[in-house]
């Protein structure tokens, strides 16, 4: 199966069930070695209601917490009540099959705090005979690193296949495990009937920021051109609408999306794998980034949309458009991005995933610093400690008119706020060219 990565986020317009995050609020995934692997495994199951249609439940649970306080509670079933809507969020489409391809794919719920938790999933068709309905086997950690998750759901997928039983004791083991730090490897021991015990490496990428993420599959499906005008209308906080089938390439691309604005972070509405019952959340008048099945595209065109962009993953086309996509990258600036992606894009430089993250993300983060890498230069630091932000003078220090253009409009986005907030609170000492 093709391996998908960030999914759905709850954000503002959601259901009451689904926790939110605060509009404009600062939410970070923590990376620190040490923690629990994972806080749940979940089964998510589809049964059949009076009316004949079926619909996902949470079947098993693991593990089960008890002793938890009034808050903990109540956060904790709005979590449980939400997982299901994304690990089904085809809606009620479904039937008993013989035959499925097992798809991973992964989705996020913001809490009220602002913090994040991920779910990871793994959709597969037990082992049996006879038409059958597939199953979800969730994850859910606030811990992002997807290639290491894929990695543990092949180990779930493999034991399904034998027993239910044969899973539980390996989840304990990894939940037992610290998470290894960037680089380092944690070996999990496991028995499985007839094989033995078997030793698990887990493996964790050096470059943490990098480790929820695939370029590559951005790269497979849109040209070099549609990527910088996406990437453009992110950076300016547009609506963003992204079609394909696939749940793993729904998730899998606009991650990736999301991640080509390191070290800024998408603070607003983003859920890449949108459940059929949220379609209305494209009616949003303020920014989002959502990722919607192909299957519901005349439903979305028909709705009262604002300004958007609208992505063809399929196809690898723009479907419909603000207009202005091409003027918004300084023309220089543009055309060097286009040089690096196209080289990363060429079939004969064969590059493992890891390096193409690498050198897409240099591409990028080169881009921020040429933009706005002086803005250490143009902090001002009071007796007390605290930094004020020059944003006139930061915006003239650029001599480009077509970047200073630009930069006029960036500063002014929910992210930028976010990261300068961030740049004010600590005294680090900055180059000036950042």
């Amino acid at each position: 199966a093709t391996e998908g990565k960030d999914g759905a986020s709850a954000a503002e317009n959601t259901p009451p069930q689904v926790p939110q995050g605060k509009q404009g609020e600062r939410s970070s995934v923590f990376y620190s070695a040490g923690q629990f692997f994972f806080e749940y495994l979940v089964v998510v199951s589809l049964r059949k209601m009076p009316d004949g249609h079926y619909e996902p439940k949470i079947t098993y649970q693991f593990p089960k917490r008890e002793n938890l306080l009034k808050g903990q509670k109540e956060e904790e079933e709005r979590l449980l009540q939400a997982i299901p809507l994304f690990c089904f969020p085809d809606g009620k489409n479904w039937a008993p099959i013989a035959e499925f391809t097992s798809e991973t794919f992964s989705f996020v719920l913001t809490n009220v705090d602002g913090s994040r938790k991920i779910g990871y999933c793994r959709r597969l068709l037990p082992s049996g005979r006879g038409v059958r309905l597939p199953e979800v086997f969730c994850i859910i950690s606030c811990l992002g690193c997807f290639g290491l998750f894929s990695k543990i759901l092949d180990e779930v997928e493999k034991r399904r296949q034998i027993s239910m039983a044969v899973i539980y004791p390996f989840m304990q083991g990894l939940r037992e495990s610290p998470f290894p730090a960037p680089g380092r490897t944690v070996t999990i021991k496991s028995f499985i009937p007839e094989s033995g015990t078997e030793l698990i490496e887990l493996t964790r990428p050096v470059d943490a920021h990098l480790e929820h993420v695939e370029f590559q599959a951005l790269l497979q499906r849109l040209s070099p051109h549609l990527i910088l005008h996406i990437f453009a209308s992110a950076m300016l906080e547009r609506r963003l609408i992204f079609l394909a089938e696939e749940l793993s390439v729904l998730s899998q691309c606009i991650h990736a999306v999301a991640a080509l604005l390191y070290p800024f972070t998408w603070a607003h509405t983003y859920i890449p794998v949108l459940p059929e019952c949220l379609l209305d959340t494209v009616c949003c008048p303020t920014p989002f980034m959502v990722g919607i099945q192909m299957r519901h595209l005349q439903r979305v065109l028909e709705q009262p949309v604002e300004e958007a962009l609208i992505v063809d993953l399929c196809e690898g086309k723009i479907i419909r458009a603000v207009g202005d996509e091409e003027e918004i990258l300084p023309g220089k600036l543009q055309n060097e991005m286009l040089v690096s992606l196209n080289r990363h894009n060429n079939n004969n430089n064969v590059h493992t995933s890891e390096q193409v993250n690498a050198l897409v993300s240099e591409a990028f983060v080169q881009f921020f610093v040429r933009l706005v890498g002086h803005y250490g230069s143009h902090i001002k630091w009071g007796r007390s400690g605290s930094g004020s932000f020059q944003e006139r003078n930061f915006c003239k220090a650029i001599t480009s008119r077509s970047c200073r253009r630009l930069l006029k409009k960036f500063v002014k986005t929910n992210m930028f706020s976010l990261f300068i907030e961030e740049a004010e609170k600590s005294r680090i000492p900055h180059e000036g060219n950042g």
